[in-house]
């Protein structure tokens, strides 16, 4: 009796134990997808972005400022802040990237592109299924919680945080960082 209580024992262990393992395998992987994007513009070209130790980075934007416009097609500040983005992405064009993302689930592209051209968003805008994986990320790092305004944005390079604007933000305030990023 003993012995099949012994046998049953390590049986159940091992079994055990085996499951743990396999499923730290699973979370390392988990944690690897989690902290890389893969966004899809309008013009279906793909933009990667990684989460690193200190910040966000955008794949092939290495020296460039990139800021991360969240947004919405309804919302009256996003829409006046779109003119002032595109401008500023007119303005430096060789050293900023804008990546507007929206928080609107399954929106059509149309419905972007009409965005775009009625509000004068000259510049990168998404409309993938991980948008609200990364803004998640985003607004998570910013210490903003799960309520937060928009326009949100956060302004990175090298994957270093410059600064993060909440709500209507003069065009003045954003160019005036962006100069100082670009040690101009």
């Amino acid at each position: 009796m003993f012995k099949k209580y012994v046998f049953l024992l390590s049986m159940l262990s091992g079994v055990l134990f085996t499951g743990c393992s396999e499923s730290k395998k699973s979370d390392v992987n988990d944690m690897i997808s989690v902290n890389q994007y893969v966004l899809t513009s309008l013009d279906k070209k793909e933009y990667v972005v990684k989460k690193e130790s200190q910040g966000f980075v955008l794949d092939g934007a290495e020296g460039k400022i990139v800021i991360f416009d969240i947004f919405a097609t309804w919302c009256p500040p996003c829409r006046a802040a779109a003119p002032h983005l595109g401008s500023l992405m007119e303005k430096y064009k060789d050293n900023l990237i804008i990546i507007g993302i929206t928080i609107e689930d399954g929106i059509e592209d149309a419905k972007l592109q009409e965005f775009a051209q009625t509000y004068g968003a000259k510049y990168t805008l998404v409309n993938s299924a991980q948008n609200r994986s990364l803004i998640t990320a985003l607004v998570k790092e910013l210490e903003l919680g799960d309520r937060f305004p928009i326009p949100t944005m956060a302004m990175y390079k090298d994957a270093k945080l410059i600064n993060y604007y909440v709500g209507a933000t003069e065009e003045e305030f954003i160019e005036s960082d962006i100069r100082n990023a670009l040690g101009k």
